[in-house]
């Protein structure tokens, strides 16, 4: 395998993911030549072609670049791609977007962050506090970070902070000093078969950590008896943890709440400000802290840094925020991770009538949890379900946003075409009443349609 230094041209299949945009830019700024192909042009693709990267669009062997030294692919791809197939059947070097993290990391103090839910946040916040307070990370994040308008950020120091991805079993590629698994509820079962299956390899995952390396899990995982014991500590929100978040305070919004540390040392910190709404972003934001105080970070700086986290893109996200109409946008595609949104925002803004937009993210994970998906969007008082989106499944016989709505009280769901949002916005928009709060969820390209809403709701207010 080439070595990464030597790498003057590099291909990615893909590259307009999140987690592959974040290895172009590290490339990129390294000075490699970068291009690649995506399925279609997106914010993130222009982002990137601003930067220098040739990115093409159409799936053909025509204009392939044949000067590459390395090929990375994502996954996500079908193995009929015509260019993987072109690069495959020619002898390029041809790898995972894991097997490059993985040599990137090989060498580096490695902070990786594991979960079913969760984990980009928590990367994000990490990477921040490592940033901000001055003590430096190279950061490879799962979404954009409002603070710097990337998911990708380079530092002399040699530590990395990894979001640990673990579709197609990708996070066990890596060998972290410091493992931290947010959740283990079951997801990706297409990948991994059983709930139980996923579990043993998050397991597998805590086992990697480099000798002396810290576990950080959320108290009360499922399988918590499992995990090794040797430098292990929990976190949670008012409960029995190593680190805990209490004396928690709700502002418009907004959450202040301190932070108490039992282990390896104790150290509290007092008063910390986070300006993001949800209350699983609290716990998260612990998680962020007890990294930090485990690096031994000191408590003021800490506090700070929390105090001027932005937030993530599409993580609880405040599009609009008036006396009259709250707007949040969030990634939110399981039914876990939809709970703790909803319950969040009817925590926050409890006077507020509670309306979800909700686009379901492939078939497989509707089939999977199509019980659980009706259960918490019926904590709404109203939802929209826009038709499923398929990523890279083909449709599956009786699988669609109305195998849901039917699981649902029908007066409290409505089923629309992508087409018949906008007009449905306008009605929604000239209601009368008490204040209202809408929420737009989901993990494909329903984020296409937040700014259209934005600036029609903004139109109003």
């Amino acid at each position: 395998m080439i070595k990464l230094e030597q790498i003057q041209h590099i291909y990615f299949i893909g590259i307009g993911g999140i987690g592959m945009s974040a290895l172009a830019c590290y490339f990129h700024a390294r000075g490699a030549k970068v291009s690649g192909y995506d399925r279609t042009e997106t914010p993130l693709t222009k982002q990137l072609a601003a930067l220098g990267m040739d990115i093409t669009y159409t799936d053909t062997e025509d204009g392939i670049p044949t000067d590459v030294q390395l090929v990375v692919y994502t996954p996500a791809v079908p193995a009929t791609h015509k260019g993987l197939e072109f690069y495959r059947a020619n002898g390029f070097a041809v790898i995972k977007r894991s097997d490059v993290l993985q040599i990137i990391t090989e060498g580096a103090y490695n902070i990786c962050i594991a979960g079913t839910h969760g984990k980009t946040t928590i990367t994000t916040m990490t990477g921040h506090l490592l940033r901000d307070t001055g003590f430096g990370c190279n950061a490879f994040l799962g979404g954009i970070s409002v603070n710097y308008q990337t998911n990708f950020w380079s530092d002399p120091r040699n530590v990395c902070v990894v979001e640990a991805d673990e579709y197609d079993r990708s996070f066990l590629k890596l060998h972290p000093d410091i493992a931290v698994i947010s959740a283990m509820d079951a997801d990706h079962l297409d990948i991994y078969g059983t709930p139980e299956a996923l579990e043993e390899a998050f397991i597998q995952f805590a086992n990697q950590r480099k000798p002396g390396g810290w576990l950080i899990s959320k108290a009360g995982l499922k399988k918590h008896d499992l995990l090794p014991k040797e430098n292990h500590i929990t976190y949670g929100v008012e409960k029995e943890a190593d680190v805990k978040a209490h004396n928690i305070r709700m502002n418009d919004g907004t959450y202040t709440f301190d932070v108490e540390m039992k282990k390896p040392q104790s150290r509290s910190i007092q008063n910390i400000h986070l300006n993001m709404g949800g209350m699983h972003n609290v716990e998260n934001a612990t998680v962020a802290v007890a990294v930090s105080l485990l690096l031994g970070i000191e408590e003021e700086k800490i506090k700070a840094s929390v105090a001027s986290f932005k937030g993530v893109k599409r993580r609880f996200e405040y599009k609009v925020h008036t006396p009259e109409q709250v707007l949040i946008d969030d990634y939110a595609h399981h039914p876990e991770e939809l709970h703790a949104l909803i319950s969040s925002a009817k925590a926050l803004f409890p006077e507020r009538k509670c309306t979800v937009i909700f686009q379901p993210h492939l078939f497989s994970r509707t089939r999977d949890f199509a019980e659980g998906f009706a259960e918490t969007l019926m904590m709404a008082d109203e939802t929209i379900l826009l038709p499923i989106y398929p990523a890279r499944e083909l449709p599956m016989e009786g699988v669609s946003s109305s195998m849901l709505a039917e699981k649902m009280e029908v007066q409290r769901v409505t089923l629309l075409e992508k087409t018949e949002l906008m007009p449905w916005i306008e009605k929604y928009k000239q209601q009368q009443g008490q204040p209202r709060m809408l929420i737009m969820a989901g993990a494909g390209d329903i984020d296409a349609l937040v700014e259209p809403v934005r600036e029609m709701l903004n139109d109003e207010c």
